[in-house]
């Protein structure tokens, strides 16, 4: 029988060499959960915690390899029906799919115990993410809104999470982030859908949005305008909505990939709400924590899709032959497939990173808001750790989800390079996997935004810091200390990068941000690439074969930043030319 956790052996590492004993401490409160419904099941130390996962992502792999997998492909030719009534009948795949996945009690990941929920660190959650991608990319847009309860669980008040996060753990309910408009897409500043209060005091939301996943959802977080009076993101708060009369899908899109995956458009009429948390909050606070979640899951989502297009291609390599021999053998395509087994294991290492360090940030935060110290030392040390983390996870966040998409987009498009006239055609689910993967650089911010907040971390102080604690580390393999002293060259050009950028301005920064961001995310992996390879010989030759085909990259990167050239945008209208007629 297939098993997507047991078969993967780059996870199984990542388990065994990621410090998880640290995020499970900080998930349970150094083991101290005694008290509290569902507590009686809490893990009595770190071993017995790690156990716990190992068993959770075998059942999360059983059941991705021998239920979801094998109808994705009826899933994708079937999609979705919108109804005459404004409600919408999902493919019966997914339907069955997400039945299993809650008798699995998979559907409250990261929830607390106390409202039926696994208590997983995101960690875990998001090794999960990548698994049920790579058997179906669009059931993962209805098991990854988790962040839709999570939110709910970290701003609303008691009486609602109290009514609303068991739906989702124990009765299997989805979600959906309400967030874009026709007008307001990536400036979520601009959404104007009106929120507002009758008589009797409760809150009705009038309006539109669009591109809205699972839209046809059973719990929506809402944004909306409370304070018409104010036209930026300060006049925005976030609503709690269930699906009912008042709230119709009037179409859904027709798309390219992820055909299982409803996305809307939503007429809400007058449709009751509840507010989450304070006035004013909604994107400033709440939606920005929970776009957070959304791209580490997306990046989660890329390396699914990615390792499910490189299994087939590798496949197809080994037993297709050509020229007398197995295609594998052909040098073109032997480069194809090593370059992309390293490009995803080198997305899958930022992106577990990133969700480790997430973990560490969001229960300090947790144990700050909710049981503060009262030693002085550890609250100073806490306070200085929130900094740190915070920090951190802005740069390393839209990092994750801009190089996991890309690759993915990349990976997939070579694996069917790989399968030639075969991939193209639809006796093979790359194709698939190719349109599937297309979104994933698009929605939830795309690429070119994810770069504009990355290079700031970059230029913040962030990456600098990070990376010189990597430096730290003297290793006794000669050739991985050969191997550090060229991430330290290539740390010392992206802050000769950052410095030239500093001193043209924010414009030229988000000009040449992408080139500084590849270079720092070269020089990040490059470390993590090392520590790895510590612990695995194999992880050596993975380590020298990235660094020392990016590094030339990273050379000529960090030239053109210096370059100083603004052609792009200065010689715009002369370049690109006048737009053209006739559409």
């Amino acid at each position: 029988m297939a098993n997507f956790f047991n078969d993967n052996e780059d996870i199984q590492f990542l388990f065994e060499h990621m410090n998880l004993a640290e995020v499970a401490a900080a998930q349970e409160d150094n083991f101290t959960r005694t008290a509290g419904a569902g507590n009686e099941y809490a893990p009595c130390d770190a071993a017995d915690a790690i156990d716990n996962y190992r068993r959770i992502m075998t059942i999360v792999g059983d059941v991705a390899g021998n239920h979801i997998a094998p109808r994705a492909e009826e899933v994708d030719l079937e999609g979705n029906t919108l109804n005459e009534d404004g409600t919408v009948r999902l493919s019966e795949g997914v339907a069955k799919n997400l039945k299993v996945l809650a008798q699995a009690d998979l559907m409250g990941f990261t929830l607390p115990r106390e409202y039926g929920g696994l208590n997983c660190p995101n960690l875990i959650y998001t090794m999960a993410i990548e698994i049920i991608s790579r058997a179906d990319a669009s059931l993962m847009n209805l098991f990854g809104l988790q962040g839709v309860a999570e939110t709910i669980y970290a701003f609303a008040s008691d009486e609602i999470k109290k009514e609303y996060l068991p739906k989702f753990a124990v009765d299997g309910s989805t979600g959906a982030m309400a967030l874009t408009e026709p007008d307001a897409g990536s400036d979520l500043q601009a959404v104007g859908l009106r929120a507002w209060q009758d008589t009797d005091g409760q809150w009705r939301l009038t309006g539109v949005k669009r591109f809205i996943t699972n839209g046809c959802g059973d719990i929506l977080l809402t944004l909306a305008r409370s304070e018409p009076e104010i036209k930026d993101g300060r006049g925005l708060s976030l609503f709690l909505c269930e699906r009912g009369p008042r709230i119709r899908v009037r179409h859904l899109e027709h798309k390219l990939g992820i055909h299982g995956s409803p996305t809307c458009e939503l007429v809400y009429d007058d449709t009751p709400a509840k507010l989450i948390g304070e006035r004013q909050r909604g994107l400033i606070t709440y939606v920005m924590s929970l776009m957070n979640g959304a791209r580490v899951g997306i990046a989660g989502q890329s390396l699914g899709i990615a390792e499910a297009a490189y299994r087939v291609a590798r496949q197809y390599a080994h037993t297709r032959k050509q020229f007398g021999m197995a295609i594998e053998r052909l040098p073109a395509v032997a480069e194809l497939l090593v370059d992309m087994k390293v490009a995803i294991e080198a997305a899958r290492a930022l992106t577990y990173e990133t969700s480790r360090i997430c973990d560490l940030e969001n229960n300090n935060l947790r144990v700050m808001e909710f049981n503060k110290p009262t030693d002085p030392e550890e609250l100073k040390e806490r306070r200085a750790n929130s900094r740190t983390w915070k920090r951190l996870n802005g740069m390393l966040t839209p990092m994750s989800k801009y190089y996991a998409s890309e690759m993915s987009v990349r990976v997939t498009n070579e694996a069917l390079q790989v399968l030639g006239g075969s991939g193209y055609m639809t006796d093979y689910p790359v194709e698939r996997y190719l349109r599937d993967a297309r979104i994933t650089t698009i929605y939830e911010g795309t690429s070119q935004l994810q770069v504009v907040a990355a290079v700031r971390g970059v230029c913040s102080g962030a990456f600098e810091k990070y990376v010189i604690d990597f430096e730290q580390i003297n290793y006794d393999n000669p050739e991985l200390q050969s191997l550090k002293q060229q991430l330290v060259e290539g740390r010392e050009l992206v802050l000769k990068g950052i410095a030239f950028i500093k001193q043209q301005g924010a414009e030229y920064m988000d000009l040449a941000g992408r080139k500084l961001v590849d270079a720092a995310i070269l020089v990040l992996v490059g470390h993590l690439f090392l520590q790895q390879a510590v612990a695995n010989e194999r992880k050596a030759r993975v380590a020298h074969r990235f660094i020392n085909v990016n590094m030339p990259t990273l050379r000529r990167d960090i030239e053109l930043v210096c370059s100083g050239d603004v052609s792009a945008t200065q010689q715009f209208d002369t370049i690109a030319g006048p737009p053209p007629s006739g559409f």
